[in-house]
C-alpha cells in the first residue's frame, strides 16, 4: 500500500510541476539503491545473526528502523525530493532486511511436515492485512481527512508505520531465540556470509511492478479500475497460498512451484497473446492463484533444504537473489521498451511483458535440477554434524574452548 500511493505522491507533488519526469526516476533509483543495499547486507549480516544468535535482535532493529523513517516521511514537504527519497531508501532497507531475518524464524516454528501449510498461512494473513490496510488508507484519502497540505495523502504513512508497529508486538514480545550464541571474528563472518550462489531467480517482482503501466498502455484501463483488479488479484493470491500450503506439505515444494510455475507461465502467454480486457482478467486470474502460492512453496522448500545454524545467511542469500531479480527483471523491461518503444509503443511493452514468461522458463528449468529428497537428507546430516561438534565443544574444558575456531 505504501508503495502503491506514496510512490505517485512523491513523482507528482514532493518532485512535482515539471520535475515529474525526473522525480519518477528518482524514485525508481531509490527503489533500486535499498534493493542494492540488501542485496550486499543480508548475506553477512545472516551469517552474523547465525553465530551470534540474535536473529530476533536484528529482526526487531531493522523493523523499528522501517517504523521511524516512515512516520519521518510524514513531515517531508514539497520540493524536498532527495530528503525524501532517502528515507525512503532507509525505510525500506529495513523492511525488506526485517523480512529476511522474519522468513528465518519458519523452520524454528514449523516442521517439515507443516512448513508448508505454515507459510501459506503466513502469507495469507500479509495478504489479507495488506488489504485491510490498504482499504483504511483509502477511507483516509477519499473520506475522513481534509485535503488541505495533501493531510489526507501524507497521514497514510502515518497508518503504515502504526500498522507495522502495532502488527509487530506479538513477535517482538512472543518469538523466542532457540539458537544457541555463539562467536567468530569478523573475518569469519564475512567468508561465510559471501560463500554461496544465488540460485534461483523469478519475474514476479517484474510482474507486478509493471503491471499497472502494461494495463494503462495496452489496455488503456483506468487506475481505478485496476486497483479493483489488485485488490482481487491479491486476495486470490492469499486464497491460493493458503490452500497450496497443505498441497505443499503433501506433494513437496518443488511439485509445488512446477505447478505454479507452468501455471504462470499459462497466464502469461495469455496476457500477451489476448490482447483485451477479456484476457487480461483470465490472466489475472490465473496469476492471482498461482503468485501467493508460488511464494509461499518458494519461502517452505528453501526453509526445508537449510541448515538449522544457517538460517540467517541462507535467507540473506533468498533476499539476495530476490533483491537481483528485482533489478534484472525491471532492467530487462526497460530494454526492450527503450528498443522497441520509438518505433512501436504497443508492441513494445507486449514484447517486455514477453520477456517475464522466460524468466519463469529458465526458473523453472534451473528447478528440474535441484534434487529435494536429497537436499533433506543432507540438510539433515549437517545438522546431526553440527549438534555433535557443538556438543563436543561444549563439553571441552574452559581454557580449550577459548582456543577453539568456531564450527562450521
Amino acid at each position: 500500500m505504501p508503495s502503491g500511493i506514496h510512490s505517485r505522491f512523491f513523482a507528482e507533488v514532493i518532485a512535482g510541476g515539471e520535475e515529474t519526469v525526473m522525480g519518477a526516476i528518482l524514485w525508481t533509483r531509490a527503489v533500486n539503491i535499498s534493493a542494492v543495499l540488501v542485496a550486499i547486507m543480508m548475506p553477512l549480516l545472516g551469517a552474523v545473526a547465525d553465530y551470534s544468535g540474535r536473529k530476533k535482535l536484528f529482526l526487531i532493529g531493522f523493523a523499528l528502523e522501517s517504523i521511524l523513517f516512515t512516520f519521518l516521511l510524514f513531515f517531508v514537504g514539497n520540493g524536498e525530493a532527495l530528503m525524501a527519497a532517502a528515507l525512503f531508501v532507509i525505510a525500506n532497507v529495513g523492511f525488506e532486511s526485517s523480512n529476511v531475518f522474519y522468513n528465518a524464524f519458519l523452520p524454528e516454528i514449523a516442521n517439515s511436515e507443516t512448513m508448508g501449510r505454515i507459510s501459506g498461512l503466513g502469507f495469507f494473513l500479509g495478504y489479507v492485512g495488506g488489504l485491510l490496510c490498504l482499504a483504511i488508507g483509502l477511507g483516509m484519502i477519499h473520506l475522513w481527512l481534509p485535503k488541505e497540505g495533501y493531510l489526507n495523502i501524507r497521514s497514510t504513512l502515518l497508518l503504515v508505520a502504526a500498522w507495522y508497529l502495532v502488527f509487530s508486538l506479538p513477535l517482538f514480545f512472543g518469538l523466542k531465540e532457540r539458537a544457541e550464541k555463539r562467536t567468530a571474528s569478523l573475518g569469519t563472518y564475512m567468508s561465510i556470509g559471501f560463500r554461496a550462489r544465488m540460485i534461483y531467480n523469478d519475474g514476479l517482482v517484474t510482474l507486478i511492478s509493471m503491471a499497472s503501466i502494461y494495463t494503462a498502455a495496452v489496455l488503456k484501463i483506468s487506475l481505478d479500475t485496476f486497483l479493483v483488479i489488485a485488490i482481487a488479484l491479491n486476495l486470490a493470491a492469499g486464497i491460493g497460498a493458503f490452500g497450496f500450503g497443505f498441497i505443499d506439505d503433501r506433494i513437496g515444494g518443488k511439485k509445488t512451484l512446477v505447478i505454479t510455475l507452468l501455471g504462470l507461465i499459462a497466464a502469461g502467454i495469455i496476457g500477451v497473446m489476448w490482447t483485451s480486457i477479456v484476457g487480461f482478467c483470465v490472466a489475472a486470474t490465473i496469476i492471482g492463484m498461482m503468485m501467493g502460492p508460488n511464494q509461499s512453496a518458494s519461502r517452505s522448500l528453501f526453509a526445508k533444504l537449510v541448515p538449522e545454524h544457517k538460517h540467517g545467511e541462507m535467507f540473506g542469500l533468498f533476499a539476495f537473489s530476490g533483491k537481483m531479480s528485482s533489478l534484472l527483471g525491471p532492467l530487462t523491461y526497460g530494454a526492450v521498451l527503450g528498443l522497441v518503444g520509438t518505433y512501436d509503443v504497443l508492441l513494445a511493452h507486449r514484447l517486455a511483458m514477453a520477456t517475464i514468461i522466460l524468466f519463469f522458463v529458465v526458473g523453472l528449468t534451473i528447478l528440474f535440477w535441484i534434487r529435494e529428497e536429497e537436499g533433506l537428507r543432507l540438510a539433515v546430516t549437517m545438522n546431526e554434524k553440527f549438534a555433535m561438534a557443538l556438543s563436543t565443544r561444549n563439553k571441552a574444558p574452559a581454557t580449550d574452548r577459548k582456543n577453539k575456531k568456531p564450527v562450521f
